[in-house]
């Protein structure tokens, strides 16, 4: 996996798109929004919540090498999915200083957020989610938002656009580092595709043939095995775990679960539950989640007792996480692996 020193891994997710798919399963309340939760899970997340509410920066940004709008988008996450409340409640003027953060970091003229594709991804999905349930005059400060400011909608329509002129250029329906680049990796279009969805999902237009060219490009790259590579020009690596998540979560959560190359990912996992990822564990652990919570339940509820276990080992004193990226990186991507237990977030929902 190939990552730029200004750049992160992560996340992601959202919703359903085709008119053609199958109708979804209701899977009831207790699957749709989270029941009794560990207490020792509560425990680590309100430590790391604390934590990540004392060390945002006055401008909402974090500190840190990896400062951006996809790390800034993954911390505004984590308070989302525990389902605080962006305007009233206790932690709303963080949620609300991060979404500012990213929207006045957006690039007005092309709605690139930076540094990255990745970036651009992680930080349009935290926009998607926040879509509908943040007052936008609480949003700036009390008032309307400042005169040619971008509210969170506008913020958002101009970062799918981006998005999908990015991929027009690459030629292979996905997307690389930068929104020019002409090739693509199952790393980066998994990141941008669930920022995608997550706006489709809060009712931003998004074409029906990106959706299908980047699923396209997902299919194009998985193997029979389960096994997914990286992109076209450089095949897989040694551990394809990670993208094998990935693609797994992109399938689920496109509707299209009867795909053989779905249900070839989802065995590949299913079957590999005591993985541990020795390059990118932060990472691993996020997408695993997600994957197996949309595509085999059963498989999540039996990874999830050991990863709610060996998140309790990793925080710190403070309530903090490091990893490779820093500590608000591997904070809120520790958090964002056991917050399915919520479910308050429609990507945390079946």
């Amino acid at each position: 996996m190939k990552w730029l020193s200004s750049t992160l891994i992560c996340f992601a997710a959202a919703f359903a798109f085709e008119s053609t798919a199958s109708a979804q399963v209701d899977f009831g309340p207790s699957i749709r929004y989270g029941e009794q939760v560990p207490p020792e899970v509560e425990r680590v997340y309100q430590r790391g919540l604390q934590f990540l509410a004392k060390e945002q920066q006055p401008d909402g940004a974090w500190p840190g090498d990896q400062q951006g709008a996809g790390i800034t988008g993954l911390c505004v996450m984590s308070f989302l999915a525990h389902g605080e409340d962006p305007n009233f409640g206790q932690y709303s003027q963080n949620i609300q200083r991060g979404i500012r953060n990213i929207i006045q970091q957006q690039n007005a003229s092309t709605g690139f957020l930076g540094k990255t594709m990745y970036h651009h991804g992680f930080g349009m999905l935290a926009l998607a989610e926040a879509y509908g349930s943040v007052d936008e005059e609480t949003l700036w400060d009390g008032a309307s938002p400042p005169s040619g400011q971008r509210t969170l909608g506008q913020a958002l329509e101009l970062a799918v656009r981006c998005a999908i002129t990015a991929q027009k250029k690459n030629g292979v329906g996905g997307w690389r580092y930068s929104p020019q680049a002409t090739d693509a990796d199952t790393s980066v279009a998994g990141a941008v595709l669930m920022g995608l969805l997550a706006a489709r999902n809060a009712g931003i237009e998004v074409p029906d043939k990106s959706i299908d060219a980047s699923l396209s490009y997902f299919r194009a790259r998985t193997q029979k095995s389960g096994a997914v590579d990286y992109s076209s020009s450089m095949g897989g690596f040694s551990d394809p775990m990670n993208r094998t998540a990935i693609a797994t979560l992109v399938y689920s959560i496109g509707k299209q679960k009867a795909w053989r190359e779905c249900v070839a990912t989802s065995k590949y996992l299913s079957e590999r539950l005591d993985h541990r990822s020795s390059s990118h564990p932060s990472y691993f652990r996020y997408y695993m989640a997600q994957a197996l919570f949309q595509s085999d339940f059963e498989a999540w509820k039996q990874w999830k007792v050991e990863n709610n276990q060996l998140v309790q080992t990793l925080q710190r004193e403070d309530g903090s996480f490091e990893a490779n990226y820093g500590w608000p990186y591997g904070t809120a991507m520790a958090l964002l692996s056991v917050a399915l237990e919520y479910r308050f977030l429609p990507i945390y929902e079946r």
